[in-house]
C-alpha cells in the first residue's frame, strides 16, 4: 500500500514542477505580448509577424536553463541564415507577384528540402528555419506585389529575434535557472579550463550512480530479507553495513542537489575506508541462495569505486574506427564513397518526407484559404522530428491540443474582451494546466505544446478579426497540413510499427546470443563482451520505441497488438542487457587478477571456464532457438513451406540436432541440469579462492575482490538462467496470439524450423 507522506511528497513535486514549467514561458510569452501590443509604432512594423515571435518562445523556452536560451540564440541565428538568406534572393529574382499556389508550395518544399538535409544541424534551427520559411514565401504570395523582397524576411527575423531574447529575459528573472548535467549546461560555462579546475561531468557520475543502485534494486527483488544470515552473525560486516548504507544516503543527496561545479561524491579516502569491512568476505556462498546478498555487495562497491577506464556508459568509438585511423588519411575516392553512402541514407528520405509535407500542406492550405494557407504549414514545420513517430497517435494529439487552446483562447477573449492586458493573466492556468498535458500519457509533449501554441495566438494578438472565427480557420488550416503529414509518412514509412517491433525482437535475440558466445575468462575478452553490450543495450532500447509507437497505433484490420506480452519480453531483455553489464565488470577485473595465480589456481579456473561453457551451450541454444522462432510469419507458412520442400515434419528429426530444445517444452529435468551447473560453479569457485595465501593486507583485499566477482559472476548466470525462462513463456504466448486457431508447442515448432533448414 502506498505510503500518504510518499504521495504526499510527490504531488507536492509534481506541481512544484509544473508551475517552475509554466513559469518562464508564460513571463517570456508576456514579454512578446506586451512588446508588440504596446511598444513603439516603429517596432512594431518591424516585428510583423508576432505569431512566430510566440511559436518560437515556445519551441526554446519549454522545460529550457539558460544554457539552452543561450545556445538557441546561436541556433535562431544559423537557422535565420541558412532560410532567410535563399529566401531574399528567390524573392528578388523572382519577385512576389509572380508567385502562384504552386510555385509557393514548390518553393516552401525546396527550402524545406535544403534545410532538413544536414544532419549535423539541430532540430530547433530546423524547426524555426522550416517556420521561417513557410512565412516568408506564404505571406508574400499572399500580400503580393506589396511585398518588399528585402524587408519582408527581415521582419520575419526580427520576430524571431523578439522571441529569443524574451526566452533569455525570462530565464534570468527572477533568478536564472542552470542547468546541471544537462546539454545546455556547456553553455553556462566560463570558456577557459584553468578558470573551472574542478569541474566534474556530472552526468557520467549520475549514469554511474544509476546503474550501481539498478544492480542493487535487482538483488534485492530476489533476497527481501536482505542483509542474509550469514552477515548478520558477522559482526564486522553487520557494522560495515551499516556504515555503508549511511555514506550512500549522504552519496544520493549530494548527488540529488549537485551543482556543475560540486563533486558528487565525499573524498575517496573515506569511501575506501568504509569498504574497507568486505574485506571479511573471504569465501565462496555456499548455495545459489546467498549470491543476491553477495552480488549487492559487489553493486555496493561499484557504487563507491572509481569508474574503470573502460567505463558502462562510456561512448566507444565504432568497430572500424581504430582501423580506419591505423591506415592514416582516407582517399579522395573513399570520402566520396563515405559521402555517397551517407547520402543514400534514411536522413535523405527524411529530408524528402519533410520537404513533401511542408509543400502538400501549404499548397492544400493556400487552396483552402489563402489569406490562412501558411496556417496549414506552420504546425508541419514546428513538429519537424529526427525519428519515427507514432505518426496516428501524434496527430491525434497535435489536432485536440489545438482545439483546446484555440477554445480556451476564444474563451479568454470574450470575458476579457474589453481588458487585453489581463488576457496575458490568463494565460498563466493554461500554461499549468498545459504543463500537466506535456507530463501526461494522453497528450504528451506534443498534444501540451500545440494546447500551449492554440491559447497563445488568439489572446496575445490583436486586430486578427472575430477570435471564433480565426479560431475555425485555424483548426481547417492544421487539420490539413497534419493529413498531409499522415498521408506522407504512410506513403514512406508502410511498414507498421508492430511489424518493426517483431523483427527487432528477433534482433535483440540475436544480439543477445552473440553476448552469450562471449562469456569466458579468456584473457581480452572482456572488451569484445563489452562492446557486445552495448550493442544490445541500443537495440533494446530500439526495441521499446517500437513498442511504445505500436501501442499507439490503431489496429485496422490487422491482429491488434499483443502490448502486454511485448512489454514482458522488454523487461526480460532490459534485465539480461543490464545482467550482461555487470557480468562484464566482474569478468573485467577476474581476468585481470587471476592471470597471476598458481599453475594449481589456473587449473580449477579452467574448471570454472568450462562451467560457463556449459552455461553457454545451454542458454545459447535456446535463445538462438527462440530467435527462429520469433521470425516465422505464422504456423500455417510454415506448415505450407515444409510441403513445398516435401519435407518430414517428424518431431524426430529435430530432436537429434540439438538437445536443449526440450527446455522449450517446459521439462523440469533441464532447470534441474542448470542448478547442478551453478552448484558446479560454485564448488570450483571456492577451489580457486581457497588456493589464495592471504600473507598481507592486499593480499587480502585481492581475495575478497575475488570473491565478490566470483559471487556477482555466478548470481548474474542464475538471473539469466531465470530470465530465459520468461522469455520462453512470453514467446509461447505471443506465437499463441499470432495463431489463435492453433495449439502452440515451441518443442514443434522448433524442430519444424530444423526439419525445414537443416
Amino acid at each position: 500500500m502506498p505510503n500518504p507522506v510518499h504521495q504526499r511528497k510527490r504531488a507536492v513535486a509534481v506541481w512544484r514542477a509544473c508551475l517552475a514549467s509554466a513559469f518562464r514561458p508564460a513571463l517570456a510569452c508576456t514579454m512578446v505580448g506586451f512588446a508588440t501590443l504596446y511598444g513603439p509604432p516603429s517596432f512594431q512594423r518591424q516585428v510583423a509577424f508576432p505569431s512566430f515571435s510566440y511559436v518560437t518562445v515556445i519551441l526554446i523556452v519549454t522545460d529550457a536553463t539558460l544554457g539552452d536560451a543561450l545556445h538557441a540564440c546561436w541556433l535562431a541565428l544559423y537557422a535565420t541564415l541558412q532560410s532567410l538568406g535563399p529566401a531574399i534572393l528567390s524573392l528578388w529574382l523572382i519577385g512576389p507577384s509572380r508567385l502562384t499556389n504552386g510555385t509557393t508550395a514548390l518553393a516552401v518544399a525546396l527550402g524545406g528540402l535544403v534545410v532538413a538535409l544536414p544532419r549535423s544541424t539541430h532540430l530547433t534551427a530546423k524547426r524555426i528555419a522550416l517556420g521561417q520559411i513557410v512565412l516568408v514565401y506564404v505571406i508574400a504570395f499572399i500580400n503580393g506585389i506589396q511585398t518588399d523582397p528585402v524587408m519582408h524576411p527581415l521582419h520575419v527575423a526580427a520576430s524571431t529575434a523578439v522571441g529569443v531574447v524574451a526566452c533569455v529575459l525570462a530565464l534570468l528573472v527572477p533568478y536564472p535557472r542552470l542547468a546541471c548535467w544537462e546539454e545546455g549546461m556547456k553553455w553556462e560555462r566560463l570558456p577557459f579550463k584553468f578558470l573551472r579546475p574542478n569541474h566534474t561531468n556530472s552526468r557520467e557520475k549520475l549514469l554511474e550512480i544509476e546503474i550501481a543502485l539498478k544492480g542493487m534494486e535487482m538483488a534485492l527483488e530476489n533476497f527481501p530479507s536482505f542483509p542474509s544470515p550469514r552477515i548478520m552473525l558477522d559482526a564486522e560486516l553487520k557494522d560495515g553495513l551499516l556504515k555503508l548504507e549511511e555514506h550512500m544516503t549522504i552519496s544520493i543527496k549530494q548527488a540529488r542537489n549537485c551543482s556543475p561545479c560540486v563533486s558528487l561524491t565525499v573524498p575517496e579516502s573515506n569511501a575506501e575506508n568504509i569498504m574497507n569491512f568486505l574485506q571479511a568476505l573471504q569465501t565462496i556462498p555456499q548455495t545459489h541462495q546467498e549470491l543476491p546478498s553477495f552480488f549487492f555487495l559487489f553493486c555496493a562497491k561499484l557504487l563507491q569505486s572509481k569508474p574503470p577506464q573502460n567505463s558502462l556508459i562510456q561512448k566507444n568509438e565504432g568497430p572500424n574506427s581504430h582501423s580506419s585511423k591505423q591506415n592514416g588519411l582516407l582517399s579522395s575516392k573513399d570520402m566520396f564513397g563515405c559521402w555517397a553512402m551517407k547520402l543514400k541514407s534514411k536522413r535523405l528520405l527524411l529530408a524528402f518526407k519533410c520537404s513533401l509535407s511542408l509543400g502538400l500542406a501549404v499548397l492544400f492550405g493556400l487552396m483552402y484559404s489563402k489569406p490562412n494557407g501558411f496556417w496549414s504549414g506552420l504546425p508541419v514545420a514546428t513538429s519537424l522530428a529526427v525519428a519515427r513517430e507514432a505518426t496516428f497517435k501524434v496527430a491525434n494529439v497535435k489536432a485536440q491540443g489545438t482545439v483546446l487552446g484555440m477554445v480556451y483562447g476564444v474563451l479568454g477573449c470574450f470575458v476579457f474582451e474589453r481588458f487585453v492586458p489581463i488576457r496575458f493573466f490568463s494565460l498563466l492556468p493554461w500554461f499549468i494546466f498545459s504543463s500537466f498535458l506535456r507530463r501526461s500519457r494522453m497528450y504528451g509533449q506534443a498534444g501540451g505544446i500545440s494546447a500551449v501554441i492554440g491559447a497563445i495566438l488568439i489572446l496575445g494578438r490583436k486586430n486578427f478579426g472575430p477570435p471564433s472565427e480565426f479560431a475555425i480557420a485555424r483548426i481547417m488550416e492544421t487539420f490539413i497540413g497534419l493529413s498531409c503529414s499522415i498521408i506522407v509518412d504512410l506513403l514512406f514509412q508502410p511498414t507498421r510499427a508492430s511489424t518493426l517491433a517483431k523483427t527487432q525482437l528477433s534482433t535483440c535475440l540475436g544480439t543477445l546470443h552473440e553476448c552469450i558466445g562471449l562469456m569466458c575468462l579468456q584473457a581480452g575478452n572482456a572488451n569484445s563482451l563489452l562492446e557486445k553490450q552495448k550493442q544490445l543495450r541500443l537495440n533494446v532500447n530500439e526495441l521499446g520505441k517500437f513498442i511504445e509507437e505500436a501501442h499507439a497505433e490503431p489496429n485496422f484490420w490487422f491482429l491488434p497488438f499483443h502490448s502486454a506480452c511485448y512489454g514482458k519480453l522488454l523487461e526480460s531483455l532490459s534485465k539480461m542487457r543490464d545482467l550482461f553489464l555487470f557480468g562484464t565488470r566482474a569478468i573485467e577485473f577476474l581476468e585481470q587478477e587471476l592471470q597471476t595465480l598458481n599453475p594449481s589456481s589456473r587449473e580449477s579456473l579452467k574448471k570454472i571456464d568450462d562451467d560457463i561453457k556449459i552455461f553457454k551451450e545451454s542458454i545459447g541454444s535456446l535463445i538462438k532457438c527462440l530467435e527462429e522462432i520469433s521470425l516465422i510469419k505464422s504456423l500455417t507458412v510454415l506448415d505450407e513451406e515444409l510441403s513445398k520442400k516435401n519435407v518430414s515434419q517428424d518431431l524426430e528429426l529435430g530432436k537429434s540436432s540439438n538437445s536443449i530444445l526440450s527446455r522449450l517444452s517446459g521439462v523440469d529435468e533441464d532447470d534441474n541440469q542448470m542448478e547442478r551447473m551453478l552448484n558446479s560453479f560454485l564448488q570450483h569457485s571456492r577451489e580457486v579462492v581457497d588456493k589464495i595465501q592471504v600473507v598481507h593486507g592486499a593480499r587480502k583485499e585481492l581475495k575478497s575482490q575475488v570473491v565478490l566477482s566470483l559471487s556477482a559472476l555466478g548470481y548474474c548466470m542464475r538471473r539469466l538462467m531465470m530470465e530465459s525462462k520468461e522469455i520462453v513463456g512470453a514467446i509461447r504466448e505471443l506465437t499463441q496470439w499470432e495463431n489463435p486457431t492453433r495449439h502452440v508447442n515451441l518443442y514443434e515448432i522448433s524442430c519444424k524450423i530444423h526439419s525445414l533448414y537443416t
